[in-house]
């Protein structure tokens, strides 16, 4: 019998661990999770040089780890409910360990990718542990949790900032500081191990291997077709970018009829005839947008002299980390900070709120590019947004499903982060292979503008789309 008395599938008994235990490994998590999303940015200026690849290259760092979760997340969230959410996130760290041994290892930039490709697997890490924290706990305790794994998934990822900013000023090897992630995967997998319980409850069912396998085509389709359309031989008329986009398109509305047939479908899609499901997704979109779309411009800005290219602030790794910790940090406290301004003013308030500040911190960002301070200040304005926003979204998406479907409907918000941060990734690509000189590695200064500022207009959507939706104090 578990600890809500629900008896395991197998007829063994789930072990009672102690909340403290519980709460710790989850964090542990969610801070390697933090780390490898996290430890590149200071070193991309320097892969430029490393790997032989322009400033537009590295975007594909982003999509091909952010299309990595795409694909991966919702399998793993779906067979979590279905087998169990601890088994799974074994398996899970397994995967990310390999792709973190995989970079570790890279002399190229096509093993780069790859081990990328396996790291992206950590998009499952956050509705797994979602899973085992709302099997143990009421809504205001599974809040408060999830409030801390945002956290440690910033604190992560300032972290990992730092780490590898101080491993590439102190190591002659150009490329030590890729093991960074190795280091935090393995630790995290050794501590939790013995340590996270088993969920006490589980619906039964199969997982929809159909479904996953549509779905996962149809996005990874759609994210290529945006994410080289505009560069060289992926023109937007071309057959190539045109195919693309109309066959994932297809495929994609292939796979909702598919999971309207199905008893056991993948994703519900069901629940997007729900206004606050369909609110929130949208939301999601539009501030990983920026957030994520801008992963690699932002630090290959700070990292950029001007005496190389006319504008950047020059920034070594290590001052490159320190210089994106106010981001993290704001990051973090508006986390933190996210459940009790909910109740104090509302789900919907609280939405509109995030989308403004990130909208404001992305003109910011265009506004003060000339010195350190007011773009550091701007950074801050914007990872203050996005912390109430990566709270609330990813809350109310797991409220919004029932009990047996948590996994699932933080999958779901965890799936549309990544296709929204995809989609910037994407958007920013275009936009620097299209103003990068031929020959040259760097883009002009105007490709950063109009990144920004698209990024702004997208977040002011998302604060349009907040209005919409339903729901009280909580």
């Amino acid at each position: 019998m578990s600890e809500t008395g629900t008896l395991h599938p197998a007829g063994t008994a789930v072990r009672a661990t102690p909340a403290a235990a519980v709460i710790a490994s989850v964090v542990l998590v969610e801070l390697s999770s933090g780390i490898t999303q996290g430890f590149l940015s200071p070193l991309l200026k320097g892969l430029t040089r490393t790997l032989h690849v322009t400033a537009a290259d590295l975007n594909w760092i982003s999509i091909a780890n952010l299309l990595a979760s795409v694909a991966f997340t919702p399998v793993l969230s779906r067979m979590g409910d279905l087998y169990g959410h601890r088994r799974v996130l074994r398996w899970n760290l397994l995967i990310v360990l390999l792709g973190s041994v995989l970079v570790g290892l890279s002399r190229s930039f096509g093993m780069l990718l790859a081990g990328q490709l396996l790291q992206g697997a950590f998009a499952g890490f956050f509705p797994l542990l979602v899973g085992i924290l709302r099997n143990r706990s009421g809504a205001a305790e599974s809040r408060r949790g999830i409030s801390f794994m945002v956290a440690a998934l910033t604190g992560g990822v300032a972290f990992g900032l730092v780490a590898s900013g101080l491993v590439a000023r102190s190591s002659a090897s150009p490329t030590a500081a890729l093991w960074v992630p190795t280091v935090a995967v393995a630790l995290a997998l050794a501590v939790t191990w013995p340590l996270l319980p088993e969920s006490g409850h589980r619906p039964g069912g199969r997982v929809d291997g159909a479904g996953g396998v549509l779905l996962s085509i149809g996005l990874v389709a759609i994210m290529l077709g945006l994410g080289q359309g505009g560069t060289p031989g992926w023109e937007w008329t071309s057959a190539r970018t045109l195919l693309c986009l109309a066959g994932g398109a297809a495929v994609t509305g292939l796979w909702v009829l598919v999971e309207l047939r199905t008893a056991e479908p993948m994703i519900d899609v069901r629940l997007f005839r729900h206004r606050n499901v369909v609110v929130v997704s949208l939301v999601a979109l539009t501030f990983t947008f920026g957030m994520l779309g801008l992963l690699v411009a932002n630090p290959v800005y700070l990292g950029t002299a001007k005496a190389e290219a006319g504008y950047g602030l020059g920034l070594d790794p290590l001052g490159i980390a320190l210089a994106m910790l106010p981001n993290m940090l704001a990051l973090t406290l508006g986390a933190l900070v996210a459940p009790a301004l909910a109740t104090a003013i509302t789900d919907r308030r609280v939405l509109v709120t995030g989308s403004v500040l990130m909208a404001a911190g992305f003109a910011g960002e265009s506004l003060g590019r000339s010195a350190l301070l007011p773009f550091l200040a701007a950074t801050a304005v914007a990872g203050l947004g996005s912390g109430l926003l990566q709270h609330s979204t990813r809350t109310l998406a797991v409220e919004a499903v029932p009990h047996d479907q948590t996994s699932v409907g933080s999958g779901i918000n965890e799936l549309l982060i990544n296709v929204g941060g995809s989609i910037g990734a994407a958007v920013v690509l275009t936009v620097f292979a299209a103003q990068t000189p031929a020959g040259q590695t760097l883009p002009r200064i105007g490709a950063y503008t109009t990144s920004w500022l698209a990024c702004a207009a997208v977040a002011l959507a998302g604060a349009g789309l907040s209005l919409f939706y339903r729901g009280g104090k909580r």
